[in-house]
């Protein structure tokens, strides 16, 4: 334990959930290989550590059938590093899984022996089968109510698997990934796409898919999200749940096939560098298998095969759990002043939405909840910029089980909480949102303007307070003994919210 200006500090458990003991995937993939450390093992999954080495095992395999020794050699050089980081970061449990490359190598089992000898875990090799069903899972883990088909699209292999009511089924894996794509087509995107339509032709896709959603998985396709966000002007730059209708989809694929680099097409710079050369043969796979699926639209997810192998792991009462709403309570423990004045929140407001006749579905009551659970995640900012900095952890964290328009409303909210309702803070996000979740946006970001003056962020306070509603008229009524709180600055906060409410009249009163 070291002692920093007399403040003990333990420098692994810095900022974490107390008692968490993270959980580690070492992800051996045909194009890169990946170690993810978890902060633990829970529903809402927050990584504490991303670094992937892009080996390339898969390169050649088709054509030798073996591990290249020289891919296999920077392969086992990460892997020694990344084996070193889960022991500095105390990792309790390293789940090590490899993918199409590895299967499908003679030599599989010399490269296994070495990492089991580095890593102390057994290596998973999991089969096509394995590895369609884990990434369907990641999708369902993230995309909360997916119904459709996924696709995980890897260097050497694209996993499909139909998603219905939680559960997939029909699992299929085809050697399609992108590094066998560009091996086998000698380098060209257009005849690489000739020989996608070419093997999916004896695929059943299209009568599971037809006007149904693609959830899309992988590397290569995350990169062709991040450019066709920057080439469409996409405000909000977050991968997961990112939809595109299919044939504006197609047709961004079908140009990139045809310009068949990417060396001078807008926004390459986005594709990691690893990645770049590869999307081309990504934009054939995604192209031919919307069309050929004749899907609705794409969805980007940014969890896959790592998050649905420890999600599979949990029990049923876990994998219940709301991600979301685990993920904003973690967020309120580690950096709201009083966790506990978030329940209160969460009181008040339903409290209000009572009185005042304000109907709320099963869907906003939950974002209510996890708004509650935000609203306080700013303290620490100068004042100037706390809205600024808690729309930025919300619009752009790691939050899971979330779309966009959702992401909006919740930045929104925290937004006015800070600035109030002139704020421009989320502007350049409102136009992903509705009308009517601008105007939700707006009555709880008043809300909690007229709560936080009351408890300085405490507990204790609002559960004592309530609304009172009675024709164009709405009353905020206080308990005696904390009548000095009436004053100008929370009527003037109130007159705000009873205008955004429909009221004509906010009075103060004591009970």
């Amino acid at each position: 334990m070291n002692k920093f200006w007399g403040v003990d500090a333990d420098p692994t458990a810095q900022g974490r959930i107390k008692g968490a003991k993270p959980v580690a995937v070492l992800d051996i993939g045909s194009n890169s290989v990946r170690l993810v450390v978890y902060e633990r093992h829970a529903r809402a999954l927050t990584p504490l550590y991303n670094e992937k080495s892009a080996c390339a095992l898969g390169r050649g395999v088709g054509q030798t059938g073996r591990l290249a020794d020289a891919n296999v050699a920077q392969a086992l050089d990460a892997i020694r590093r990344f084996a070193l980081v889960c022991r500095m970061m105390r990792v309790g449990k390293v789940f090590v899984l490899a993918t199409s490359a590895v299967r499908d190598a003679a030599n599989r089992q010399d490269f296994v022996g070495a990492v089991e000898a580095i890593m102390g875990s057994k290596v998973q090799v999991l089969t096509g089968e394995q590895e369609a069903h884990y990434a369907a899972l990641g999708a369902v883990a993230g995309i909360l109510g997916f119904s459709g088909i996924v696709g995980d699209l890897g260097g050497g292999s694209l996993e499909l698997s139909c998603i219905s009511n939680g559960a997939d089924t029909d699992g299929r894996s085809f050697e399609l990934g992108v590094i066998r794509l560009q091996d086998d087509s000698g380098g060209s995107a257009e005849r690489a796409a000739a020989m996608v339509r070419e093997r999916l032709a004896a695929s059943p896709l299209e009568p599971m898919s037809k006007g149904a959603s693609f959830a899309a998985i992988g590397g290569t396709w995350r990169s062709l999200a991040k450019i066709h966000q920057v080439v469409t002007k996409y405000p909000l730059h977050m991968v997961q749940h990112y939809v595109v209708p299919a044939a504006d989809m197609i047709a961004f694929c079908s140009e990139i096939v045809a310009t068949g680099s990417l060396k001078s097409y807008p926004g390459s710079v986005h594709a990691s560098s690893s990645r770049r050369e590869l999307v081309p043969f990504g934009a054939a796979v995604m192209a031919e298998v919307l069309k050929a699926g004749q899907f609705k639209d794409v969805v980007f997810s940014a969890l896959g095969v790592r998050e649905g192998y420890l999600y599979g792991m949990l029990d049923a009462r876990e994998q219940a759990i709301d991600p979301l709403i685990q993920g904003a309570e973690e967020l309120s423990v580690l950096r709201s002043r009083s966790p506990a004045h978030a329940g209160d929140l969460i009181g008040f407001t339903s409290q209000f939405l009572e009185a005042t006749g304000i109907a709320e579905t099963d869907e906003q009551t939950r974002l209510r909840m996890v708004a509650c659970l935000l609203s306080d995640i700013g303290w620490r900012a100068h004042p100037d910029y706390r809205g600024a900095q808690s729309v930025d952890s919300i619009a752009y964290g790691s939050l899971s089980g979330i779309d966009h328009p959702a992401r909006t409303f919740l930045a929104q909210t925290i937004a006015i909480r800070y600035d109030g309702l002139k704020s421009k803070t989320a502007a350049a996000l409102v136009n992903l949102g509705t009308e009517a979740l601008t105007e939700r946006a707006r009555l709880l970001g008043a809300l909690f303007r007229v709560a936080y003056p009351m408890t300085a962020a405490m507990p204790g306070i609002l559960p004592r307070i309530r609304f009172e509603a009675e024709g164009t008229g709405v009353t905020l009524v206080l308990p005696a003994d904390l009548t000095f709180l009436n004053g100008e600055h929370l009527q003037n906060r109130f007159d705000t919210l009873a205008g955004v409410a429909g009221y004509k009249s906010a009075t103060i009163a004591v009970a």
